[in-house]
C-alpha cells in the first residue's frame, strides 16, 4: 500500500491504519484531546481574573499495538510529535450555583513527523485543532475543589486525506468534563479530570471515530516548600467502536494506562509549574510511546 494514497490518518498516529488495518482504535488512532496533559492542581479555580497557561509536550513512539497487543508495525517505524500549547483561563465574577464561571481557549503549535518506513517520512508543522470551553469551579474547602465543564474541539489544524501526518483531525467534537482536586502544601495531593468524548465525522473520508473515556490523573505529597513528588498519567478507553460508510469497524476499540513521575513547584505568588514523565502501557489498536509534559501557570 502506498501511504501517500490512504485516507484515515490522525494527529500522533496516522500510519495504525495505513501500515496494517489491524490497529484502528479511532480514525488512525490517536485523539482530538492531549491524553495526559493534566497534573497537579488541575481542577482548582483561581480567584476572579485573566491568566495565561503554556504546556509543552515531546512524544514518540516506534510501535503500534493491534487488539491482541502484538506489534504490527515494521522495524523503522517512528512518530515524533513536539507541540507548544498556549491556553488563556478568564475567570469571572459571576457565580452559578456557588460556583465561579470560567471560560477558556487553547491554541496548540504543533511540529509532527511520521515515518512509517525507513526512506519514508512526512513532516508538518502549524496549528492544531483549537479548544474552546467554560466551566464551574466550586472551592469545596481550603484544600478541596472541583469542576464542571464543557469543551468544544474545532478543527483548525491542517488536514489532507492524503497525506500521512496530519496536525488536525479535520471534525469537531464535544466534550463534558468533571474534576476533582486536593491540594495540601505539607501533604497528600491527589487530582483526577475526567472527561467523555463525542466524535463528529469527519467528511472527507466518511469515517466516525468512537466514544472515548479518558481520565488524567496526579497523586503525590507536599513537601512544605512549594514542592510536590509523586506519579501521574492517564487512562483511555474507546466505549464505542468506530464506524465508516455506516459500517461498524471491527476491533477498532483502543485503550491505553500510562504512568511516570510527576512533579510540581508552587512559588506561593501565583505561579506555578509542573512536569511529568508518562509511558504507555497496556496499549491497544493504538501506537505506545512515551511522553515529557511540563505546564507553567502566570497571572496576567
Amino acid at each position: 500500500m502506498n501511504p501517500k494514497k490512504a485516507g484515515a490518518n490522525a494527529a500522533l498516529v496516522a500510519v495504525c491504519v495505513l501500515l496494517t488495518g489491524q490497529a484502528k482504535a479511532t480514525e488512525g488512532g490517536g485523539s482530538i484531546y492531549p491524553v495526559g496533559v493534566e497534573n497537579y492542581g488541575c481542577c482548582a479555580l483561581p480567584p476572579p481574573g485573566v491568566y495565561g497557561m503554556v504546556f509543552g509536550q515531546s512524544y514518540s513512539a516506534d510501535k503500534v499495538r493491534n487488539d491482541q497487543g502484538k506489534t504490527v508495525t515494521p522495524s523503522g517505524f517512528k512518530i515524533r510529535a513536539n507541540v507548544i500549547a498556549s491556553r488563556v483561563v478568564w475567570v469571572t465574577q459571576e457565580r452559578i450555583a456557588g460556583a465561579s464561571l470560567a471560560f477558556h481557549a487553547i491554541f496548540p503549535l504543533v511540529n509532527l513527523k511520521v515515518a512509517p518506513a525507513p526512506g519514508v517520512s512526512q513532516t508538518k508543522k502549524g496549528l492544531g485543532d483549537i479548544t474552546l470551553g467554560t466551566v464551574l469551579g466550586w472551592r469545596l474547602s481550603d484544600k478541596m475543589h472541583t469542576v464542571l465543564g464543557l469543551d468544544v474541539y474545532a478543527p483548525t489544524g491542517g488536514y489532507n486525506k492524503n497525506n500521512i501526518a496530519n496536525i488536525g483531525r479535520n471534525y469537531w467534537a464535544v466534550q463534558p468534563v468533571v474534576g476533582f482536586s486536593s491540594m495540601d502544601k505539607s501533604g497528600l495531593n491527589a487530582d483526577l479530570k475526567a472527561m467523555y468524548t463525542f466524535n463528529f465525522k469527519n467528511r472527507d473520508t466518511d469515517y466516525r471515530s468512537g466514544q472515548e473515556l479518558i481520565a488524567d490523573y496526579a497523586v503525590g505529597w507536599g513537601l512544605g516548600n512549594g514542592w510536590v513528588l509523586g506519579v501521574g498519567g492517564y487512562l483511555y478507553q474507546q466505549i464505542s467502536s468506530d464506524k465508516q460508510h455506516g459500517a461498524t469497524v471491527k476491533g477498532s476499540k483502543g485503550r491505553v494506562f500510562a504512568i511516570g513521575p510527576s512533579i510540581k513547584y508552587d512559588s506561593g505568588k501565583g505561579w506555578f509549574l509542573t512536569a511529568k514523565y508518562q509511558v504507555e502501557t497496556e496499549v491497544r489498536n493504538r501506537a505506545e510511546g512515551e511522553a515529557f509534559w511540563v505546564k507553567a501557570v502566570f497571572p496576567f
